[in-house]
């Protein structure tokens, strides 16, 4: 078995590719939306009498009937339970939490999900596994061209799922190193801003979190060349992910991941210490 079988399957992105943020269908979505149909009209139910049921409204029931909204875990398990459906609807769950992330993120959700450390370098915005709901809500609003509304709430949510790994166990080592300059913008106004740092104090207080900033006075910085996350499996194996103007690229090639946790380390040397890094997120709050 080549690595990549054994790794991350024919979805996986070579060094040299490229996966571009489109809208499309969500085939796993339609799928669901129509064996949840299918189970609820079998079982006599209206959508306005299911939607009671279990607390939502019967216009979300037909977004999710539809594939048009992804379905919370709680919600798919609820529906399993109440349709007698025998894990039918439940055995779907997986495969919609990936499908919710846009096309050319799902292999780095999958890998992110199975990391024993994660290290991140930011230059621009915050990274999204440290981002409050209002600050992600923020940065999505000012993507152009302009995501829907319904495209928005579904990242909106993604994204906060991926928050578990901060809290999971075993707790995988979190290593974040965030520029000065993404601290100091003020997306979405001074109030967002404000709990977004009050959030990073708080997630980089976690035992499991390393979180480092990169002052702008800083006469070395060998992240010159932007932002990338390198990723560690518990089989040692290791990947680069990087992103820009909605693509993306995944490198598994040995000696291109050795290089980039190489640079890594040297980011880590040249920023504050975390320590540091909390004392001058203070300072940035006392500045709002």
């Amino acid at each position: 078995m080549t690595r990549d079988e054994a790794g991350m399957g024919a979805g996986a992105v070579a060094s040299s590719g490229t996966q571009p943020e489109g809208k499309s269908e969500n085939g796993v979505a339609v799928a669901f939306g129509r064996q949840l149909k299918l189970l609820r009209v079998r079982s006599g139910l209206d959508r306005v009498e299911f939607g009671k049921r279990l607390g939502y409204a019967a216009q979300s029931v037909a977004s999710f009937e539809q594939g048009r909204r992804i379905p919370q875990p709680e919600f798919v398990d609820e529906a399993d339970r109440l349709l007698e459906a025998g894990g039918l609807l439940m055995a779907l769950k997986e495969e919609l939490a990936r499908s919710q992330y846009p096309a050319f993120f799902r292999d780095m959700a999958r890998l992110e999900a199975e990391a024993v450390e994660l290290c991140a370098y930011d230059s621009h915005i915050v990274n999204g596994l440290l981002q409050t709901e209002e600050y992600m809500r923020a940065v999505l609003g000012m993507r152009r061209p302009l995501l829907g509304v319904e495209t928005i709430e579904e990242r909106v949510a993604a994204r906060l799922a991926r928050q578990k790994i901060l809290s999971c166990w075993p707790a995988p080592l979190l290593s974040f190193v965030v520029e000065e300059g993404a601290l100091r913008k003020r997306l979405g106004g001074k109030a967002v801003m404000r709990g977004q740092l009050e959030q990073l104090l708080l997630f980089g207080a976690l035992r499991n979190v390393e979180l480092q900033l990169m002052p702008l006075d800083r006469e070395d910085n060998a992240g010159v060349d932007g932002p990338f996350t390198v990723i560690t499996r518990k089989d040692g194996e290791q990947f680069v992910y990087m992103e820009v103007q909605g693509r993306s690229n995944l490198l598994t090639k040995r000696d291109e991941t050795q290089l980039a946790a190489a640079r890594y380390g040297i980011i880590r040397s040249q920023a504050l210490t975390p320590r540091e890094t909390l004392g001058f997120v203070e300072k940035l709050l006392g500045e709002l």
